[in-house]
């Protein structure tokens, strides 16, 4: 099988060159920042350019496509205007889904928890109230719709967040929690967002699994078995690596400007462990981490 991915040098795409390489054969792509695409074959290009990404397309042939590729900064700071997550986040999807149409290849798109409306609950499902809070989480959900509209042979993924250790340039939050504490640094901390927290190298294994049994057409919630918040992972850490309790400050969701409020987005994953997919616990995704911190 032929798998393509967009955004191989990203958190999860440097993940995925690693596990997918091992049996399929894979083309990465990546743009600003090589990561360890270099390793595999690869192609640098601006997805924004449907001719270039076509040609791609053409010459490798894919049978699959995982999707990858976008701006995945949620905050509302405006570090980034609507123009241009609409042109990564939607347009680029929107060629991408043309392009698997055309050329008859299955689509993965890896979209996010954070498309939930946080006020409904807990241990949301997939047909659970949508209401994005970020540009980001908007136009990865009018990502979905176009998907939906142009494939008919896709899934997508709303995964949860991500924690780990980066490889080469790309970082998440974890790692600087890590950081400071091995630093005996003070780590602030949210207690009132809850989320469904999956490792990076536990979702990258769990999208091969998808891959191995052709899972059904359909939305899919992916991300850990637990509920907690940041700061109950911080705790969870801190205890596993030896830093002293004191370094944890609490803080409330409420209090940042800028990070959007949403207080609960964990996930029911039981749609996809239906599919004989186990997730680890995190317990276990904990320890795999820090067997080679970075």
């Amino acid at each position: 099988m032929k798998i393509l991915i967009t955004g191989g040098s990203g958190l999860l795409g440097q993940y995925l060159n690693l596990v997918l390489s091992e049996k399929y054969d894979i083309l990465t792509l990546y743009n600003s920042n090589v990561g360890n695409c270099f390793k595999f074959n690869s192609v640098k290009i601006d997805l924004k350019n449907k001719d270039a990404l076509k040609s791609i397309f053409e010459r490798f042939k894919p049978n699959l496509v995982i999707h990858s590729a976008a701006i995945t900064y949620s905050l509302l700071d405006n570090k980034y205007s609507l123009k241009e997550y609409y042109a990564n986040n939607v347009q680029v999807t929107k060629f991408v889904s043309e392009l698997c149409a055309e050329f008859d290849s299955k689509m993965i798109y890896i979209s996010t928890d954070l498309v939930y409306d946080g006020n409904r609950g807990s241990y949301l499902d997939e047909n659970s109230k949508l209401n994005p809070a970020s540009p980001y989480a908007e136009t990865k959900l009018i990502g979905e719709e176009y998907v939906k509209k142009i494939i008919e042979n896709y899934v997508i993924l709303r995964l949860a967040l991500l924690f780990g250790f980066g490889l080469n340039h790309s970082i998440c939050h974890f790692q600087t929690m890590y950081q400071n504490f091995i630093e005996n640094k003070p780590v602030k901390l949210f207690t009132d967002q809850f989320r469904s927290p999956i490792s990076i190298s536990e979702a990258s294994k769990i999208i091969y699994k998808i891959i191995e049994l052709d899972a059904p057409t359909g939305i899919y919630n992916l991300g850990g078995q637990e509920r907690l918040s940041r700061y109950e992972l911080g705790e969870l850490l801190a205890k596993k690596i030896g830093a002293k309790p004191e370094l944890l400050i609490s803080s409330s969701l409420k209090e940042a400007e800028t990070v959007p409020y949403v207080k609960d987005v964990s996930l029911n994953t039981n749609k996809i462990r239906n599919l004989g997919i186990g997730i680890s616990s995190l317990e276990i995704m904990l320890n795999e981490i820090l067997k080679n911190p970075k």
